[in-house]
Order: structure tokens, then C-alpha cells, then sequence
């Protein structure tokens, strides 16, 4: 039977190389003609995702009774930390008792956000406010999420790369570093569907962080539960531990911060965010609320409980979401595979659910495959973006956004994307050949 093997890149000869080479500068130069304006750099839902949640508009009207369950007219102020039925959703959403969480605005980056800056400026639950401390640390799994690194950059905090691995991060790392050093007082985490590569940690990971005995006694892990019910197939889910309640068993209840919100589900800029933590976390938080806020959006809050009603409207919603999502996945990964697969220039993972692929090229190529995607109409996410300070110490990894475009745009922009690499990557074995 004949050997159908694909020779990789490295395999070839310089005249192969080069011959394949004028083949697809050709293919590239025709796309280029075309003047594309394509965006694959944003985790952004489409047009046609954010159509399914307009019915929530209709939820409230002028005649509607805008009383919530506690009694509180919801056009008034009043009930600082969130209504009961917003807190009942959400808590189903985060897999928490509903007294352990607390409703804030439109977006769980600001909760971050909030959460990392009445750390510095006061302290977490009596500590020394982190300001006040020579040195403070945080461990950024990487490839991770660039928004969570630019809060901890912001306020001068020196940021430690830990490697992902298959099952989450580098736990040996984790351990070692938390446990001798207490200038590490955090570590952000993406436990479900990870941003950028879809990884969802496994039991022993999570058990791991539930024992984990932090020098500093104000260490935090950041679970940014972002992705928890965004699934992309019906038959093929991630499940994760729930980090909180495993805290509580080991006897660390104070040890984490939960965050999420609906972004992603509903409306991006116009959802409802949470955070969920132990009474002592969140009598520390109320305190800084009750300065800061008389409470958030409440009308808000209302319409998102009467439109979704409980965790089971919710969970249809999304299987809606995943629905558009599936197919977009499937047309960048089937791609990729039938471009890339064998050829040795590039790696990737299929994710079950999240917003994102992550794509590993050869080292020192992700600055320049962007920068080639972008000369065709292509705008990707900067290469270094998914590590501290921007800067990737192999210049390999890329994210893949599939969520924007439409399937027709997904597939061009796919396209480019596979040319961008293999021309970059012929380059690059072309410079080690004599």
C-alpha cells in the first residue's frame, strides 16, 4: 500500500522549498489584491449571537412591575450587594450557595480590577495594604489572558510566567512558588475553556490549589470562571471541580476569589457580573462597596432574571450561542488540519468550549506571521499578547478569534492565516539551509 505521508517543511530541499515558496507568494498576492478588512483579534460575540438575547428588551416596559423579591422598588436605591432572584441565577451560573456572592456591574474585569486596587490600597481582610510592601507577585499561567496581565502591570506588580500544561498550570511551580515566597500574593486563572487555549483544568489541578499553603497569608487565586457554560458541542463537555467548596474542605475558605459574569451570555457591556467568595472575603468587599456604591444597576439585574427565569433558561440560551459558534470553530480547525496538519510549522489545540484557538508556530515566527496576515486584511491579536508585558519568550503563540466574522469571512481570514505561516515558517528553514 503507498505511504501517503506529507513530508514536513524541514524535510524538503532548498529547491523544493523555494519552489513552493513562488507557488504560494502567488496565492498570497491574490488575496492581497483584494483589499480585505477582516478581524480575527477580539473574542467579540457576532451580530448574530447578540440577536438572540434582544427579547430581553421586551422584559420590562413602562407597565411592568418593577418590585424585586425583597420588596425594593428596582428604580430606586437600595440593596447594595444584588437582588435575590439576580443572586439565585447567578449563583446556579457559578455553581455557589447564593449568600456566597455578590452582584456588581456590566463586567467582571472591573470587579478584577476593583478587587486588585482595594488590595493595594487596603489590604485584604487586615493585611498590609500590598502598597505599603517593598515587593508584590503574581503567577500568570501562560499562554493566558492579556487583560487580566495588564491590571496586575498597571499597579506595578511583578508578574512570573507559569507554563499551562494539558491540565492546567504547571502545578509544581505553583506550589513551590506560593508556598516560599510571600511576596506572591495572586495568581490569575481561566480554570474553564482557558483563554487562549481552551484548556480546562483537571481534578488533581484544582485539588492541588485547594491545598495549596501560601507563605503570605493574603495570597489569592484570581478563578475567573469566564467560559463556565459555554460549550461548543452538546456531546463533548468539559466538566470543572468547583474551587470554592474544595477551598472550604482542605480549611483555605478565604483562600479565592470567584469572578463572572454574562457578558458573553447576554449583552457584552450591558450583562451582570459576580464575584463569589467566603463571608469573610465578602463582608471585606461590602465594606469597600458600601463607600464606593449604593448599589448597581438593579433594573438591570431584574430584567436579566426575568428573561432567563433560572440556571435551566440560561443553559438553553447558550446551546443557542453554540449553535453559531460550532460551525466557526469548525471551519478554522478543519482548515488548519487540512493545511497545516503534518507539515511540522505548527500546533494547535480543538477546545470544547470557550472563545478561542491557540496556536503555537515555530519559535521566533508569531510576530512576523501577524504582521503578514495584517498585509493581506487580516487583524489578529498581537503576538505576545497572551504573555506579561506582551513579550512571548519563543515569539510562538497566536489566538484565533473565530467569533466575529461570518463562516464565508472566517474562511478567507483562515486562509490567509494558513499562507501567513506557511511563508513565514519557509523563511525561517530557508535561513537555517545553506
Amino acid at each position: 500500500m503507498e505511504d501517503t505521508k506529507v513530508a514536513t517543511y524541514e524535510e524538503l530541499s532548498k529547491e523544493e522549498l523555494l519552489s513552493l515558496k513562488s507557488g504560494l507568494e502567488a496565492q498570497f498576492e491574490e488575496v492581497k489584491a483584494k483589499g480585505l478588512k477582516l478581524d480575527m483579534s477580539r473574542g467579540k460575540p457576532s451580530t448574530e449571537q447578540l440577536n438572540l438575547s434582544m427579547e430581553m428588551m421586551d422584559v420590562l416596559n413602562s407597565d411592568s412591575d418593577l418590585v424585586c423579591e425583597e420588596g425594593v422598588d428596582c428604580r430606586n436605591y437600595g440593596v447594595l450587594d444584588g437582588i435575590k432572584e439576580a443572586k439565585q441565577l447567578l449563583a446556579d451560573m457559578m455553581e455557589v450557595p447564593k449568600d456566597n456572592i455578590v452582584i456588581f456591574g456590566n463586567s467582571s474585569l472591573n470587579v478584577m480590577y476593583d478587587t486588585i486596587a482595594r488590595s493595594m490600597t487596603h489590604g485584604v481582610m487586615g493585611s498590609t495594604p500590598w502598597c505599603k510592601l517593598d515587593k508584590v507577585k503574581f503567577l500568570c499561567p501562560v499562554p493566558g489572558y492579556d487583560r487580566h496581565f495588564a491590571i496586575t502591570e498597571y499597579f506595578g506588580i511583578e508578574m512570573i510566567n507559569v507554563p499551562m500544561t494539558p491540565t492546567g498550570p504547571d502545578m509544581d511551580m505553583v506550589e513551590k512558588l506560593v508556598e516560599s515566597d510571600p511576596a506572591i500574593k495572586g495568581i490569575w486563572c481561566v480554570p474553564k475553556y482557558s483563554n487562549p487555549q481552551g484548556i480546562t483544568y483537571s481534578d488533581e489541578t484544582v485539588h492541588r490549589f485547594a491545598k495549596l499553603n501560601p507563605a503570605a497569608e493574603d495570597f489569592r487565586i484570581f478563578w475567573d470562571n469566564a467560559y463556565g457554560i459555554h460549550h461548543l458541542y452538546e456531546d463533548k463537555q468539559d466538566y470543572l471541580i468547583e474551587i470554592l467548596m474544595e477551598c472550604k474542605k482542605e480549611g483555605h475558605p478565604d483562600m479565592v476569589y470567584k469572578f463572572s459574569s454574562t457578558s458573553k451570555i447576554s449583552f457584552p457591556g450591558s450583562g451582570i457580573a459576580a464575584i463569589a467568595a467566603s463571608d469573610a472575603n465578602l463582608e471585606d468587599i461590602r465594606k469597600q462597596m458600601k463607600i464606593q456604591t449604593i448599589g448597581h444597576d438593579k433594573v438591570n439585574q431584574l430584567r436579566h432574571a426575568r428573561y432567563f427565569g433560572d440556571i435551566h433558561g440560561m443553559v438553553k440560551h447558550m446551546k443557542r450561542h453554540a449553535d453559531i459558534m460550532r460551525p466557526k470553530f469548525d471551519t478554522v480547525l478543519n482548515t488548519l488540519e487540512r493545511e497545516l496538519g503534518g507539515l511540522g510549522i505548527g500546533s494547535w489545540l480543538s477546545p470544547r468550549g470557550g472563545y478561542f484557538i491557540s496556536f503555537d508556530s515555530m519559535e521566533g515566527c508569531a510576530k512576523k506571521i501577524v504582521a503578514k496576515a495584517k498585509e493581506a486584511g487580516l487583524i489578529m491579536t498581537n503576538a505576545g499578547a497572551t504573555f506579561p508585558y506582551g513579550k512571548d519568550p519563543k515569539d510562538s503563540n497566536i489566538r484565533i478569534a473565530p467569533s466575529y466574522p461570518t463562516e464565508e469571512e472566517l474562511a478567507v481570514a483562515t486562509q490567509i492565516f494558513v499562507l501567513s505561516v506557511k511563508l513565514v515558517s519557509i523563511d525561517k528553514i530557508l535561513s537555517h539551509k545553506e
